[in-house]
């Protein structure tokens, strides 16, 4: 039978971050007091330290700058697209071209 995984909402993270930051108690010390599994505090405090103001932004939700990133992604598949429907109608065109200007030097006489 498989665990599910328990979800924590934001408070709670803050809370668990604070009480190793400004209490400065250690992170396995904040686990065995909430209950939780090694190591989740200390992948907390390390989130928050690296991004303090986005920090834990939950499922469904992103930071701005990874909403960019796929944003830009997202355009450049477009572009992409774009360009090869170019190449498709160049190389198309490409080749009936000798053909119509052929047939027009000999309809003209040259």
């Amino acid at each position: 039978m498989r665990k599910s995984r328990r979800k924590y909402d934001v408070e709670f993270k803050r809370q668990a971050v604070r009480m190793v930051l400004d209490d400065h108690r250690s992170c396995r010390a904040v686990e065995k007091g909430l209950g939780l599994g090694q190591g989740i505090v200390y992948r907390w405090v390390r989130e928050a330290k690296a991004d303090p103001k986005d920090c834990f932004p939950g499922n469904g939700h992103v930071k701005a700058s990874q909403a960019d990133v796929a944003r830009v992604v997202r355009e450049l598949d477009q572009v992409r697209r774009e360009r090869d429907i170019l190449k498709k109608a160049l190389a198309i065109f490409s080749q009936t071209a000798p053909r119509s200007t052929a047939s027009l030097q000999t309809m003209l006489g040259s």
